[in-house]
């Protein structure tokens, strides 16, 4: 069955003490975001792609694209003004399957942050394969670092991190389902897809992420990026 990628890309450069938003900033001379397109497009030439920008972007983005001369088939979706409602956007442009295919064969969609342009091939592979046999397949990494609990009283206390993980994208889905689970209200809690199909009342499925696979929010974070995508291409 078909596979897609929902790429939302609606960060600002703020925390880049940039006036460029993130997705635009170049790295090895090209945009993150044609990065991150990319690395899907690597996975398979067939993906199909839908692509989450803010509506007053989309023409600075068809700039970048004549520009850099980046040609790969995709759709153009314009966002909400939440996430949430940028996710739900992207959804309703693609076409959902019968609800009776076969586990195994059903149309996936991997939701994923423009700013992960480092997201392995692999990862994206395996998120299809165990979300169209589990429902959802959330790419996640273990705590590296001790943890602790801040209490309200100010005090703190130590937390056991092997019960913790930090939660990555690509977060990959059958289609039917993450279409419905987008259906319900949106609230503070839902930080991301994997909350919102949990609380839609659909079970959450973990799978391996990349420590590699950082969102770059912050100048940290771009220099770490440059560096290992340099690395990669020598």
């Amino acid at each position: 069955m078909a596979k897609y990628a929902l790429i939302v890309a609606g960060g600002s450069g703020t925390r880049m003490n940039n006036d460029t938003p993130k997705q635009f900033l170049e790295i090895l001379g090209k945009p993150i975001l044609m990065h991150t397109i990319s690395r899907f497009h690597l996975f398979s030439p067939l993906i199909k792609i839908v692509l989450v920008l803010p509506k007053d972007e989309i023409d600075y983005w068809k700039h970048l694209e004549s520009q850099h001369k980046f040609d790969h088939d995709y759709k153009i979706v314009a966002g909400g003004k939440t996430r949430f409602q940028s996710v739900k956007k992207g959804l309703t442009a693609i076409e959902a399957d019968a609800d009776d295919v076969a586990p195994g064969m059903q149309s996936t969609v991997a939701i994923h942050d423009g700013v992960r342009p480092l997201v392995a091939v692999k990862t994206i592979a395996l998120s299809h394969v165990e979300a169209s046999n589990n429902g959802c397949a959330i790419a996640s990494v273990a705590l590296k670092d001790s943890i602790r609990e801040v209490k309200p009283d100010g005090g703190t206390k130590a937390i056991n991190r092997d019960n913790f993980r930090l939660m990555q994208t690509p977060q990959t889905f059958r289609v039917n389902a993450i279409k419905a689970a987008y259906e319900i209200e949106e609230t503070p809690d839902l930080t991301d897809d994997a909350s919102v199909f949990e609380k839609a009342g659909h079970a959450v499925h973990l799978i391996n992420g990349s420590y590699q696979n950082i969102k770059i929010t912050t100048p940290e974070d771009l220099a770490i990026a440059k560096a290992i995508l340099d690395e990669s291409h020598k």
